[in-house]
Order: C-alpha cells, then structure tokens, then sequence
C-alpha cells in the first residue's frame, strides 16, 4: 500500500512534463495538444516480472519525448542477488532515478571508478571493478535514489535480488545509455 501510494506521486513528478504529440512537426507547447502518459503500478508489475531472472535486466518500458527536445524514459530493473555488476559511469548528461521495488542492496555513489575502460569502442559508458571515495548507502523498497550525469554509481552488496524503475531524463535523444 506504501509503495502504492508513493509510486503515484512519484509517477506524476517525473511524468508531469511527459506530453505526448498529438502532430509530428515540432511546435510550441501553445500550438498542440497536450496529454499525459499513465503507467498504472500492476502494468509495472507484470513488465518486471516478465524480466529474464539468469541476468542483469534493465529494458525500457517507455520513453516520452517532452516540451524543448528533452525526454523521460521509464526501466524496468531487475538484479540477481549473484550478480553484482560493474561499477559505471556514463559520460553524458542524462540523470537518473532509482525507485526501489522489491530487494534491499548497498549503492554507491560518487567517487572515481577502480580500473576503468569504456564498456566498448562506441560506448559513453566506463565500467569499472569498483569505486574509490563514494558514498555508500543501504536502500529497500520505497528508497529513491537520484544520480545525475557523470556520477559513478555501483551496486556493492546485494542483500536479495532487486527490483527497481529507473527514469532517465535528458535530451530525447541520449536517453538510451546503455
């Protein structure tokens, strides 16, 4: 019921902007149609649990293009307890923000990634073993946590699998970050 409740306001924060076309060409806000994008909590739900259980799993559920070429983007996360993952840092202004579902894990944020490398030639993102001088925090359900562009961030611990949505703000265009 928390979650619920939370989930809502949390949603339409992040959402409230998120108005969706109603023409292709790029008009001002005053010249088109306006209307939100809902996302109900069971719809949430059932996408996460559609999430292969055998591997990391962060899939877009949707992105929004929004008023002056920005956009929201709306994962869904799911992270075996077993597989920790790398640290990351991507290089580009897109922020992101964790709400936590299910699962309680340490995130560590900030600092400098250990012995990093870009994940591939084409890649924005570094991918480490770890990270130096960040904060460490113990999160559960109902946690948020915000990372702004060009933060290390890394999952140290995990207590459980986890479950989270990631939004992701930025230019339309540079939502994609993986």
């Amino acid at each position: 019921m928390i979650r619920k409740i939370f989930l809502i306001p949390l949603l339409a924060t992040f959402l409230f902007g998120c108005e969706t076309l109603q023409h292709t060409d790029r008009a001002s806000p005053t010249d088109r149609l306006l209307v939100g994008t809902y996302l109900t909590a069971t719809e949430i739900d059932k996408f996460i649990e559609a999430l292969p259980r055998n591997a990391v799993s962060d899939s877009k559920i949707q992105v929004v293009e929004v008023v002056d070429e920005n956009g929201v983007g709306l994962y869904g996360v799911y992270r075996p307890k077993e597989m920790l993952g790398k640290s990351n840092l991507h290089q580009i202004a897109t922020t992101e923000t964790y709400y936590i579902l299910k699962g309680h894990g340490t995130l560590v944020t900030g600092g400098e990634i250990i012995d990093g490398a870009f994940a591939s030639p084409t890649s924005i993102t570094i991918k480490g073993t770890g990270i130096k001088g960040g904060v460490s925090r113990r999160v559960g359900p109902g946690d948020v946590i915000i990372i702004p562009g060009y933060t290390a961030h890394w999952w140290s611990k995990l207590d459980e699998n986890l479950s989270y949505i990631s939004f992701r703000t930025g230019p339309y265009n540079k939502i994609e970050i993986h």
